[in-house]
């Protein structure tokens, strides 16, 4: 997985302590999610599934959570 393109928010800033979360497009169409600090861990998820999580997230379906 060395070649894919990981790409951040132009909202993160650089420096240690940003950590933000990294986007890239998998070869099958695949959306992949790492944590800056923490990039060997991938997550693997469908488009379907991480539109539907933006949705949640604007709409403030998970704004209980973060309380």
């Amino acid at each position: 997985m060395s070649d894919i393109q990981w790409q951040k928010s132009s909202y993160s800033a650089d420096g240690p302590g940003n950590a933000c979360v990294e986007l890239a497009h998998a070869s099958d169409a695949a959306i992949l999610l790492r944590e800056s600090d923490d990039p060997h861990v991938i997550i693997t998820t469908t488009p379907a599934a991480f539109l539907a999580l933006i949705r949640g997230i604007k709409t403030g379906d998970f704004d209980a959570l973060a309380g």
